[in-house]
């Protein structure tokens, strides 16, 4: 008969009056680690005991048990235990479970404490998500949660934010099959149809990092620092029933909109109020927009209103605000630091002599019964108006005449006037349609409307360029002076010396709001600050000027009339631009850039989706890469779809300092033509050249120069 298996015999347990037991000497843990042992004792105050003691008898000198048990396993339990009887919540003679080893048992006390600590198995971090996820289930309380796992709220709540991603991505993760980066990424969303459609994208991507997964689950969201919701309020959103989705694990800068479509319409409407409150001022006509074209003012006369004075009660509270001020100043003037709180105060006495300083213009009321203003959401959400416009029509009609030689700037930031036409205002935006996937496979030339969207760009950083070099300024100008006084028949500088401020047919929706636009309008209001408002007085002010303040305007008015637009030319021969006018303004415009030494990229340009790859092709933007990071790089997103390309084509070149074709510089020496005409071209304006009448450029090489 076969010999039955010996059975298992378990260790009994018991319950031993705490005051019966005594540390172990055996117990192996020695390094302080994990939960401390008042919290440990204060989650046994709450819970009890969750595990017993693992206990031995203590055997006198003649092996026998003496009533006392060691704890060679438990022992910070026990330590907390003790720490409970020392502040009277326990009784010393308390009984405690125990699991009692025999002390013959072969299996020594130190292996007993090494096991227990090397067999113990942490739980699973999504056992952990879904534990805390059922206990707010069943009633629990966030904080009262934090409190009890000796945690703070913040840790309790990103764990519910991971409990609620999709659970197919749940399961993904239990099988290692994603990081915990990449699920923390996941949480940025609620929606868990999305989060599954952004995970089968990863399939077919390289790029599976946490910040590509929170790109992409917030492409069709709106910031929350974005200036329309600045403008409208958060609050106001909300209040809507406009939803907002948080990274929990990430700076979010306040996190994203979920519905763009309720704050445009937030947006429209408060326009609209806004709108309405000006014309009881009235005004003619109000026109309104998020961001104004960037001509909008094209052929408008700007009223010289004048500046509101102060009341006897504003003049007392800008002497006290004034006074604060100062003694603040004063008191904390050799202080190493600010306290935060000072710091705040005086940044709001700042903010409240702002606003009284900032003097309305007051216009008559025959000037505001033919005038408009434009109303717009300025960078920091705040309303812009711009008040006191005269279109051609509405003007007086002994004045057409006088108005006609003095039409504001086209395209001029800060509002001031200049002579010129009317251009028609055209949004921008055009191109190929992202959401096609359907492209030639060969590279097309750039569309010529993206190329003077992309010329109008750096125009404006040459322009600020410019302006940051009199020298080269006042040259230029020189050089097209000469021109205009020697040489009548030549048009080759790209400086509108006629006093005409250049004006984009086409530009980009956010033009206003780039680097050197901001620049340039900031230059403007603090020359026109110092300028006097009545043109008879200038003459005088200008001769008060010293040499350097001298040049630095005289740079400044340069810089304005100076275009570097490769403008749209018409298809027949009816526009007022002719191609070969086009060519030779840009030609010049290299020899300023290298001039002074013009660096596009510093100047805050990128290559984005809506600025860029939205209107050219798959083949383009794959050359591009190409061209800028390397072939391995396009390879990566070649099998992409052409909206998801353009994204990642938007990251891989974020930081290239890539310029396309027409923002470039050519190199170059100072003159900018050969003897027989122009030199050659970029691809983009390679065109059929046109005869030139004898003896046009004869001179231009010496003017250069």
């Amino acid at each position: 008969m076969a010999k039955s298996v010996r059975k298992i015999t378990l260790s009994p347990s018991r319950d031993i009056p705490l005051d019966r037991l005594i540390l172990s000497q055996a117990n192996v843990r020695r390094i302080k680690a994990g939960v401390t042992i008042g919290e440990l004792a204060e989650d046994i105050a709450r819970r009890t005991l969750l595990q017993s003691l693992s206990v031995r008898p203590v055997l006198d000198a003649n092996g026998e048990e003496t009533g006392m048990f060691e704890v060679p396993a438990g022992g910070r339990r026990f330590r907390a235990l003790e720490l409970l009887v020392k502040q009277k919540r326990l009784a010393k003679d308390a009984a405690v479970p125990c699991v009692v080893r025999f002390a013959s048992d072969e299996v020594t006390a130190e292996e007993d404490s090494l096991a227990e600590n090397t067999f113990r198995e942490q739980l699973h971090p999504l056992d952990q998500f879904r534990a805390m996820q059922a206990m707010v289930d069943k009633g629990a309380d966030v904080e009262a949660i934090a409190a009890h796992f000796m945690t703070t709220p913040a840790v309790v709540r990103q764990r519910l934010k991971l409990a609620s991603v999709s659970p197919k991505l749940h399961e993904i993760y239990a099988e290692d099959g994603m990081t915990l980066e990449q699920l923390m990424a996941f949480s940025v969303s609620d929606d868990h149809a999305r989060q599954e459609q952004v995970w089968e994208l990863l399939a077919h991507s390289y790029n599976k990092s946490a910040g590509y997964i929170r790109a992409r689950l917030t492409e069709n969201s709106v910031r929350v620092a974005d200036k329309r919701v600045r403008f409208v309020t958060l609050d106001a959103y909300v209040a809507a029933g406009g939803g907002v989705m948080r990274d929990l694990f990430e700076d979010d800068d306040g996190g994203w909109l979920t519905d763009p479509a309720l704050l445009e319409t937030l947006v429209a409407a408060r326009l609209d109020l806004e709108a309405d409150r000006i014309r009881t001022e009235g005004w003619k006509w109000v026109a309104t927009a998020v961001d104004m074209p960037w001509n909008a003012a094209a052929g408008m006369r700007e009223l010289v209103g004048v500046t509101a004075p102060m009341s006897v009660e504003e003049e007392a509270r800008l002497q006290n605000l004034q006074a604060e001020a100062e003694a603040l100043e004063s008191e904390w003037a050799d202080a190493p630091s600010l306290p935060d709180e000072i710091s705040a105060q005086l940044d709001a006495l700042d903010r409240q002599l702002g606003t009284l300083l900032d003097r309305p213009q007051m216009f008559t009321d025959e000037d505001i019964a033919r005038a408009g203003a434009f109303l717009s959401v300025a960078a920091d959400g705040s309303l812009l108006i711009e008040r006191g416009y005269v279109k051609p029509e509405d003007e007086p009609a002994d004045e057409v005449d006088e108005v006609a030689g003095n039409a504001p700037s086209a395209g001029d930031p800060t509002g001031e006037s200049q002579s010129g036409g009317v251009e028609q205002t055209v949004p921008s935006g055009g191109g190929d349609n992202l959401e096609s996937d359907v492209e030639d496979e060969v590279i097309k030339p750039l569309p010529d409307r993206l190329v003077a969207e992309l010329t109008a760009w750096r125009t404006l950083a040459l322009q600020d360029a410019l302006a940051r070099d009199p020298a080269t300024a006042f040259a230029a100008v020189l050089h097209a002076l000469v021109l205009d006084a020697f040489y009548p028949a030549s048009r080759e500088s790209c400086l509108q010396i006629t006093a005409s401020r250049a004006s984009f047919a086409f530009a980009p929706a956010d033009l206003k709001d780039s680097a050197p636009a901001q620049a340039i309008s900031d230059r403007h209001t603090q020359w026109k600050a110092r300028l006097p408002q009545s043109d008879r007085e200038l003459w005088d002010t200008l001769l008060r000027l010293d040499n350097a303040e001298q040049s630095a305007l005289f740079a400044h008015c340069a810089s304005l009339v100076l275009n570097a637009q490769a403008e749209v030319v018409p298809k027949y021969d009816n526009g007022r631009v002719s191609r070969h006018s086009i060519e030779r303004r840009l030609e010049h415009s290299h020899v300023l850039a290298r001039a002074i030494g013009l660096d596009v990229v510093a100047a805050g340009w990128r290559p984005t989706v809506t600025g860029y790859f939205q209107s050219v092709t798959k083949p383009r933007i794959l050359a591009d890469v190409s061209e800028a990071r390397g072939a391995q790089f396009a390879d990566m997103i070649a099998h992409l779809k052409k909206p998801d390309m353009a994204r990642e084509a938007e990251r891989l070149l974020e930081e290239a300092a890539w310029l396309p074709e027409p923002m470039r510089t050519p190199a170059g020496g100072g003159s900018v033509v050969e003897h027989d005409g122009i030199e050659a071209l970029p691809a983009f304006l390679q065109l059929p050249e046109p005869p030139a009448p004898d003896g046009e450029f004869d001179h231009y090489a010496i003017a250069a120069e």
